[in-house]
């Protein structure tokens, strides 16, 4: 089965505690310019920003994608520990690399310009990378 991407209902429960379990795993750079891990969340379901990769009924990753005028923006992706390295990461990327396409606006990679981590991922993908 693939992995689904989607924006998720804010009021699941289950969702939630997924939600919370991928970006406990997180480094703290990965969550600024948030407080914490739940303050990303409700931010991200509040204003309609969060993509979600399940798999069999499980939220395993997410990214906020914001939709721009003039570009969209993939930033905070973030895998599951115990799932990573198993395209889950490279599902949400493909994604919101679909999306922006058919809304005819080019996709940017936001994060820290100073993580090796984020010079690599936008190197992958041949993403322009954004300042966050």
């Amino acid at each position: 089965m693939p992995v689904i991407v989607e924006h998720p209902p804010a009021g699941n429960t289950q969702d939630l505690i997924d939600l919370r379990k991928i970006y406990q795993d997180a480094p703290p750079w990965l969550l600024a310019p948030y407080a914490d891990a739940q303050n990303l969340i409700d931010s991200a379901l509040a204003n309609g920003t969060l993509i979600a990769g399940r798999f069999n009924d499980r939220l395993l990753g997410a990214a906020l994608l914001e939709q721009g005028d003039h570009s969209w923006r993939l930033s905070h992706v973030c895998v599951r520990a115990i799932t990573r390295q198993r395209g889950v990461a490279q599902r949400l990327l493909d994604e919101a690399q679909r999306l922006a396409r058919a809304a005819d606006k080019p996709l940017r990679l936001a994060a820290p310009l100073d993580r090796l981590e984020c010079q690599a991922l936008a190197t992958r993908t041949g993403l322009p990378l954004d300042s966050l």
